[in-house]
């Protein structure tokens, strides 16, 4: 058996596996993206945080070129083995815009003043 055997598990129900980015020290959500076998693969051999860009179709390192970079403290698999929780210390700005989280936009504030 391989190393990263376990991986397979995650991956029978589709090729792309959502992973929630959630930092460390504040709890915040950061970010959702996607993981494909070789970028979790990356991940767990480089200890920072591999996606897989849908609208390029290519891998990507998170922080590579900005320098905003994601140091994988913990990676939790949910119950149905479909979903990734990837806990962070997070260098930097998670968000491509700038802000320190994807999650900016306030729905529910929005909709409960109308």
């Amino acid at each position: 058996m391989g190393r990263f055997d376990f991986i397979e598990d995650y991956f029978k129900k589709a090729d792309l596996l959502p992973a929630i980015v959630q930092e460390r020290s504040t709890g915040q959500v950061l970010m959702l993206a996607y993981m494909n076998r070789e970028s979790m693969r990356k991940t767990f051999e480089t200890g920072y945080t591999w996606f897989y860009s849908r609208s390029r179709q290519e891998l990507w390192n998170k922080g590579a070129t900005s320098g905003h970079l994601q140091k994988v403290i913990d990676i939790k698999g949910d119950c149905d083995k479909d979903t990734l929780l990837v806990i962070v210390d997070q260098t930097g700005a998670a968000c491509h815009t700038g802000s320190h989280s994807c999650f900016f936009n306030e729905l529910w504030t929005e909709f409960k003043s109308e």
